[in-house]
């Protein structure tokens, strides 16, 4: 069974079993937007993470060994996304980057923010026009180094 074939799986059983990606979490124990990264392809479970992932989900062995290897990091088909969704993100890359890099370069010097030291929450505001979708991401700051 490939990681591909597992998180169609995956995703198959959330479905049948009626479950939130947060209920899911809860198994897991770690955030819902972590959980849901492993569970997609794009994080490592630990043995204990992913056999009880395993038995809420009804994966077969083969499954429960592939959410524990370390994963090949990226998840999109295209360079440009062509979902909907997931092209915003793409379009406030192009808008707003050279703003993030230019006010991150300011406030802490020349350097990234990390995306392995990462965490993120994702959450529904209520707003009389229309809820909105509130992401907050955070980081750590790594500066370049020099030698």
């Amino acid at each position: 069974m490939t990681r591909a074939e597992v998180t169609e799986l995956i995703v198959a059983r959330k479905i049948d079993k009626k479950l939130s990606w947060a209920e899911i979490a809860k198994t897991v124990g770690q955030s819902k937007e972590w959980s849901t990264a492993a569970l997609l392809g794009q994080m490592t479970l630990t043995e204990e993470q992913a056999r009880a992932v395993g038995k809420l989900l009804d994966l077969p062995d083969d499954a429960v060994l592939q959410l524990q290897v370390v994963p090949y990091k990226g998840s999109l088909p295209t360079a440009v996304p062509t979902d909907p969704l997931i092209y915003r993100f793409y379009e406030l890359v192009n808008v707003y980057g050279t703003t993030f890099k230019e006010l991150i370069h300011e406030e802490f010097g020349d350097g990234i923010m990390s995306a392995i030291d990462f965490k993120m929450d994702l959450s529904r505001e209520a707003d009389p026009k229309g809820d909105r979708v509130q992401i907050v991401m955070s980081g750590k700051f790594l500066p370049y180094k020099t030698y």
